[in-house]
């Protein structure tokens, strides 16, 4: 027996196609703006031969990017509620690939810095319009669900970037890493123009004095933390921070309406996601280079040791994604990064030369879980708290609140490090990564407190 087509089935039909295409193309996006804060990571050997470049500068070839993207993050947020999410979407898919070949290309290590604070800037209009876009496309009982594919995608980028780097350097050359994102971009940018329909906030009006204040309030935190700590960097960041809270009380348009924060749900998870990735992100630095420093693994080994790890990034968020509308997110916040805390704590207590990748191989499968279980719920749980015309401005919130909890957790990672261990020898290194991981789990159970405050329903 044949079936029929009714008319009304072809625009569901047509519906749920145009949702799919924004689902893949924001969330493959989100995953080349993550893998490229960490692929440089295993490269930086290669860089530092070719290039002949300093200490200074090879941390430059990270911490540029990561400057501009959080920087910009707000900024990328208002233009795309003023100017339409799509358009400033496809111009930072453009900027990041542009910025991506002359990086391929670069012929010193000025060129190369240059060249990824351009990428990085590239990013910070990827990331929350692609948020916003994936948001606004799905009504609210289906973007759990879709945040729970897009954490996947995502999230799967924090150990594959290790890996990749690691492959592509011991297998090609280390210009690869950056050549991949060449016909990756500009495919991506041909189907965001054509696959993915225009979204605008309801405030057209720029608010140029909050862009500038949040602009030099955040560079001022971020310049701080990735020179360790410069005191009065961190003081001129916070007076541009204060000033930027008196002028959205007052602003007739503001960049970020603060009336947001009076929702417990989008405040604690803000802060909720701050912890997570300092946490997520300072530990995976340092686990890296403890399973190559420590154990004596090379880039490529290195990578495939923390595959368990990258495993459950995959598949867990998408059962979180199912299971969020049934159960909250609070439950997954806080289980999750108490799983994580606890993972650290073990691996604390087990890693040291001798004991070999064994001792952690459990503890990394069960910090993984713990980090994927949190990252779709949190995310929902903002994305949810606010008004369908406020995504934009939520989105960027979030996305800068993540960067600057990453430059924070390896900062204050850093400084467990220094105090405890060194490079000197395996066994130093060892007694520095210990600190470290346990810093790691302090920022972890922070996170976790800052859930429990989560109401169970919006």
């Amino acid at each position: 027996m044949s079936t029929r087509t009714t008319p009304a089935d072809v625009p569901a039909a047509e519906e749920r196609s145009r949702r799919t295409w924004v689902l893949a193309i924001t969330s493959i996006a989100s995953l080349l703006v993550v893998l490229d804060a960490l692929v440089v990571a295993t490269a930086l050997t290669a860089i530092r031969t070719d290039l002949g470049a300093s200490i200074t500068e090879l941390e430059w070839t990270v911490n540029g990017y990561g400057l501009s993207f959080a920087v910009l993050l707000m900024t990328a947020a208002a233009a795309g509620d003023r100017w339409g999410r799509r358009r400033v979407f496809a111009a930072g898919v453009a900027l990041f690939t542009l910025a991506s070949l002359v990086c391929a290309v670069a012929p010193d290590v000025e060129t190369l810095i240059a060249a990824r604070v351009v990428q990085g800037a590239g990013a910070a209009f990827i990331m929350p319009l692609a948020l916003a876009l994936l948001s606004a496309a799905f009504p609210p009982a289906l973007r759990p669900r879709a945040l729970g594919v897009f954490g996947s995608v995502s999230g799967v980028a924090v150990p594959l970037g290790p890996l990749v780097g690691g492959a592509v350097v011991e297998g090609v050359s280390w210009p690869w890493i950056f050549w991949i994102n060449v016909p990756l971009g500009a495919a991506l940018l041909v189907l965001a123009l054509t696959r993915v329909e225009e979204s605008r906030g309801p405030d057209r009006t720029l608010d140029l004095p909050g862009l500038l204040l949040a602009g030099a309030g955040t560079f001022g935190l971020m310049w701080a933390l990735v020179q360790g700590g410069s005191a009065g960097w961190a003081v001129a960041g916070l007076v541009a921070i204060g000033l930027f809270v008196a002028w959205q009380r007052r602003a007739a348009h503001p960049m970020l309406p603060l009336h947001l924060f009076r929702s417990r749900r989008f405040a604690a998870a803000n802060v909720v996601i701050f912890f997570h990735w300092a946490s997520a992100f300072g530990v995976l630095f340092f686990i890296a280079q403890f399973v190559q420093e420590a154990l004596g693994y090379g880039p490529l080994a290195a990578g495939l040791a923390l595959a368990p790890w990258g495993l459950t990034t995959v598949i867990v968020p998408q059962w979180v994604g199912r299971s969020v509308g049934r159960f909250g997110e609070r439950p997954f916040i806080v289980a999750g990064l108490g799983l994580h805390s606890l993972a650290m704590v073990w691996i604390a207590l087990v890693a040291h030369p001798a004991a070999g990748y064994a001792a952690i191989a459990a503890p990394l499968v069960l910090s993984g879980t713990g980090i994927a279980m949190c990252l779709p719920a949190v995310q929902s749980a903002v994305l949810t708290s606010v008004a369908p015309q406020f995504l934009g401005k939520a989105s960027g919130a979030f996305s800068a609140m993540r960067q600057l909890g990453g430059a924070f957790g390896v900062a204050v990672l850093v400084v467990g490090f220094t105090a405890a261990g060194s490079y000197a020898t395996p066994e130093e290194f060892s007694n520095g990564f210990t600190a470290a991981v346990l810093t790691g789990a302090g920022l972890a159970a922070a996170g976790a407190l800052a859930g429990a405050v989560i109401p169970r329903k919006g």
